[in-house]
């Protein structure tokens, strides 16, 4: 439910997702769908259909009734988040409750997903029910991709505090600042700036000097040092959704292989981003990225894909990478994130966001800041 938008504007949004799952179902024949959130797993499509963001959840649906379960930790939260029919137990685990409820109602046809249940659960609660199951794993992501307008805005303004948060701590860098304390500090000017948290469930990618050379590093006690090339990884959530966005600096003055090398990704980010659009293959706008710098002569440094999908979770479809069998679609957001890693030297990324649009592509984070910053020295 939108923050912005009150309880009634987040129950429509929410009955809107339903009707549309309900139009698969009838599609595929099913009778009804389940759904499982266990320690937070599943939990960002449970919060999609449902609008319910609580930890612990099933949610049962047929072509009249949707169902959230729950335990006593969420009586409240959950009606207050959710239009579903609430059952609050404690007394069986959801897995068993599900296999009941399914037992119970005498459904022919029920769609679950294969991705989230594990072996177990599913040989142990559901196989015993006699009822044809069916893999749905794909149904809630595959309605998650086509972003609305209010989610649309929902990551704008995410995008919005996240640039505004680490300009402001660019002012604060000096040589001996450590990674951990830059990244400690982002994140409590994230928060100060209205946003719910970073990201859902990862930490900040805060990266200095040799330390670039691992595109997922975390933050460490290493102090920034004089000429030190700083990549950070980081974003904002709002309303569930989040930005991602990488940008780069330099501390007191840039290296001649850092300009040179941020230079070819400023060459490949903008061409990737000028090639995104509706029916566009994902693996040709990572070949377009992909072509330029190997051509500089760092095709071996260059080594991930080149963006993902975004929205409630950190990393969805669709995928932008060699071997990506997506093709983009209107509402689809994306990451574009060219990066160099020299083992030794360091590294260097250029993240932004798109909206995937009838003619194009819309950039979501506002890319007027993408060239290598200088921190830490006196401002003239």
């Amino acid at each position: 439910m939108a923050s912005s938008g009150g309880k009634i504007q987040g129950f429509e949004r929410v009955d809107h997702r339903l009707a549309r799952l309900r139009e698969l179902m009838a599609e595929k024949g099913m009778d009804a769908f389940v759904l499982m959130v266990l320690e937070r797993a599943n939990s960002e499509s449970c919060h999609y259909i449902s609008g319910f963001r609580g930890s612990s959840a099933a949610l049962i649906i047929d072509k009249k009734e949707a169902t959230l379960v729950t335990d006593g930790r969420y009586r409240t939260q959950a009606a207050a988040q959710s239009p579903f029919k609430l059952i609050v137990q404690s007394e069986m685990p959801l897995a068993s409750f599900i296999a009941k409820a399914v037992s119970d109602a005498g459904w022919g046809t029920v769609g679950f997903e294969s991705g989230n249940v594990s072996h177990r659960i599913f040989e142990v609660m559901f196989a015993p029910v006699k009822t044809q199951w069916v893999d749905a794993t794909d149904f809630i992501p595959s309605l998650r991709r086509t972003k609305d307008a209010s989610e649309v805005e929902s990551i704008k303004k995410a995008a919005r505090i996240g640039r505004d948060a680490y300009g402001a701590m660019l002012d604060q860098v000096q040589p001996g600042m450590t990674e951990v304390e830059f990244d400690s500090a982002l994140l409590a000017e994230i928060k100060r700036r209205g946003a719910e948290k970073g990201w859902a469930h990862d930490d900040f990618i805060v990266a200095s000097g040799k330390n670039g050379a691992m595109c997922h590093a975390r933050a460490t006690g290493k102090a920034f040092e004089d000429g030190d090339t700083v990549t950070v990884d980081y974003g904002a959530m709002v309303d569930g959704y989040m930005s991602d966005i990488t940008r780069n600096f330099a501390v007191k003055h840039v290296q001649d292989k850092a300009r040179e090398i941020n230079a070819i990704l400023l060459e490949a980010h903008h061409a990737a981003a000028a090639a995104l659009r509706p029916g566009t293959a994902g693996k040709d706008v990572d070949a377009v990225a992909r072509r330029i710098i190997i051509n500089a002569g760092y095709g071996k440094d260059f080594v991930h894909g080149l963006g993902h999908g975004l929205g409630l979770a950190i990393h969805e479809a669709p995928r932008l990478a060699p071997l990506s069998k997506d093709v983009l679609q209107v509402g689809d957001v994306v990451t574009i994130e060219p990066g160099i890693y020299i083992e030794g030297w360091g590294g260097l990324r250029i993240e932004d966001d798109y909206l995937i649009t009838e003619d194009g592509a819309e950039c979501l984070t506002v890319n007027d800041n993408q060239s290598l910053g200088i921190a830490g020295q006196q401002k003239v």
